[in-house]
Parts: structure tokens; C-alpha cells; sequence
């Protein structure tokens, strides 16, 4: 969650944006955080938030650009553990079926937007990113880097997901509508895409250490996946030098003192140093060899005590 908290810190610090592109934010914000009540025949607009700063941001704007009182009010929400999380509703009572129609989200028929204005996602480029923006602030999730990767929004209805995706479309970026448990959401997966969306979005700060953590746990899984790699190769080496340690000594035995004695010394630097390599038998060899030709005599060795001892059963029968 203290990635997700920074990138919608510095999300909502965002100033200096041209009036298109806060007018774009403050629409998505309102219709991805909740919308439009109907509350005794009265458009009431309200949208909720997880961060105080982009409630804040959005109080500002309502005032400051359209000339209405918003209101905050802090609520605190159950959770499925028992636990609770803060949630920070911004409300506009007085004048919301005029804000709606300002905003776009009402339109000159008095009929609800239920994704987003037209104007918005056929805007220009910073509305496009503006409204990307607002939409994350108000239902936006973003994973920790990993395995699973993901940027997603939660949106409240399946027209809000087509607007969305449509927007991501002009920032070419892909994004795929999907339904979750009854919810539509907008998700992106791919960590290149991710990075890109924070940086179109306006967060640089926070995407330069979401791919910083993302490379620190590449890097960590790769090393990972080479130490078990060499755990099963060293797993795999002692095994067959268990084996052939245990083939040698039948082979002592069969042939006694019938062996020649380069296989023989070949043969006992296996018993004497069971988990050395062959490269390693090689250096203890007096003169040293090549493993080559450590296993080269080893096989002779084994291959003469097979020969031996099948010799010795036919003459038996």
C-alpha cells in the first residue's frame, strides 16, 4: 500500500494543468469515485476516496472552477478481517444537478453519463491523461512489483470501462476490460505498459521506484533460479558419485588384484574422495589428468569387472 499511497501523493500535487485538462480530471474523479445521487428528487454529486489529498484536490477544483461548496467527511469502513479503513467522501449537496451538467455528466437531455463524457475521451492529449489521472485517484490499485504486476481500476459501470480503455487506446497503451466478482475493472499487466501509464499520468517520482523495486525483484528471482540451479546440479553430482563410488568397490571386489593399475588409481580417488567432481579427481590424480580421463579409466575399470564377472557366471553354469 505505500506505493500506491505515494503514487496518488504525488498524483494529486499536479498543478498547473491547462482548465481542459482539470475540468477532464475532476469528471473522472467524480464518476469513477461514485457519481450522482437522486435524494428526494435532488442531484446530489458524491464521490469517494482512500486519499485525503486527491479528496482535497477535488474539493479545491469543485470550487475554484465550477464556484460550488463541496464538503468532506471522513468515514471509516469495515473490513472482511475485522479490521477498518478510512474512506473520505466528497459531497455536493446545493447546485449538483448544475455541477453535473457543467462537468458533463448530466447531458443536455438530463440524462445520466454512465461512462465518460464524449468531450473528455475525444479531448486532446492532456485530457486523455488528465482523466487516466482522475480515474486512478478515485478506484485506482496498483500491485507491488513482482510476479503479478498490475495497474487496475475499478469502475463503476461497464460504459465507464469502454471510456477508459478507449482513452488508454490514444495514449497507445492496451488495456483490458474485464469482470471481476460482478465489478468491472480496467487492467493493465504488463510492466512496461505500467511504467509508461505512471509516467503519462503525471508520476515520474513514483515510477522510477516502482521499475527500481520491479528490477531489484528480477534481479533477486534470477539469482533465485541459479542457486536452485546449482543446488540440483550439486544434487544431481553427488548422486552419480554415490553411484559410481558403489560400482567401483563391486568392481574391487570382483576383480581383486586382476586390475591394471592406472584403473586401479583411477578407481580409488573415487572411494578415497566421493564428492569431489571428476575435474577435482583429475588434479588429486599423481601425475593429475583430465576429468576426461579420469572417467575414461573409471569406465574401462567398470566395463573389466562386468566383462569378469559374467565370464565367471558362464563358466559356472
Amino acid at each position: 500500500m505505500a506505493l500506491l499511497d505515494d503514487v496518488k501523493r504525488e498524483l494529486s500535487q499536479i498543478d498547473g494543468e491547462l482548465l481542459a485538462a482539470k475540468q477532464a480530471q475532476a469528471t473522472a474523479m467524480i464518476r469513477f469515485g461514485g457519481g450522482l445521487r437522486l435524494i428526494q428528487r435532488q442531484i446530489m454529486v458524491q464521490a469517494q476516496f482512500d486519499s485525503y489529498e486527491a479528496a482535497l484536490w477535488l474539493q479545491n477544483t469543485i470550487h475554484t472552477l465550477y464556484g460550488h461548496d463541496a464538503a468532506i467527511t471522513e468515514v471509516d469502513r469495515p473490513t472482511p478481517m475485522g479490521g477498518s479503513i478510512t474512506r473520505y467522501v466528497v459531497h455536493v449537496e446545493r447546485g449538483g444537478a448544475a455541477l453535473a451538467l457543467q462537468t458533463g455528466l448530466l447531458d443536455r437531455r438530463k440524462h445520466v453519463v454512465m461512462g465518460l463524457p464524449n468531450e473528455v475521451t475525444s479531448g486532446n492529449i492532456s485530457q486523455v491523461k488528465a482523466a487516466w489521472r482522475g480515474a486512478f485517484l478515485a478506484h485506482g490499485d496498483l500491485s507491488e512489483p513482482g510476479k503479478a504486476s498490475y495497474l487496475e481500476i475499478v469502475c463503476p459501470t461497464q460504459d465507464a470501462a469502454v471510456s477508459l480503455t478507449t482513452a488508454a487506446r490514444r495514449l497507445g497503451i492496451s488495456a483490458k476490460p474485464r469482470q471481476v466478482r460482478s465489478s468491472e475493472r480496467v487492467t493493465l499487466k504488463d510492466p512496461d505498459a505500467i511504467e509508461r501509464m505512471l509516467l503519462l499520468m503525471g508520476a515520474p517520482q513514483s515510477a522510477r521506484e516502482w521499475t527500481g523495486k520491479r528490477s531489484d525483484g528480477e534481479a533477486r528471482g534470477k539469482a533465485n533460479r541459479l542457486a536452485n540451479f546449482d543446488d540440483a546440479n550439486m544434487r544431481r553430482s553427488a548422486k552419480a558419485a554415490a553411484e559410481a563410488g558403489k560400482k567401483v568397490r563391486h568392481a574391487f571386489e570382483v576383480l581383486g588384484d586382476e586390475i591394471p593399475e592406472n584403473l586401479r588409481a583411477a578407481g580409488q580417488l573415487r572411494l578415497d574422495h566421493p564428492d569431489a567432481s571428476l575435474e577435482q579427481l583429475g588434479r588429486l590424480a599423481d601425475p593429475p589428468i583430465t576429468k576426461d580421463a579420469v572417467a575414461g579409466r573409471i569406465r574401462r575399470l567398470l566395463q573389466l569387472s562386468d566383462k569378469t564377472e559374467k565370464a565367471r557366471q558362464q563358466a559356472g553354469a
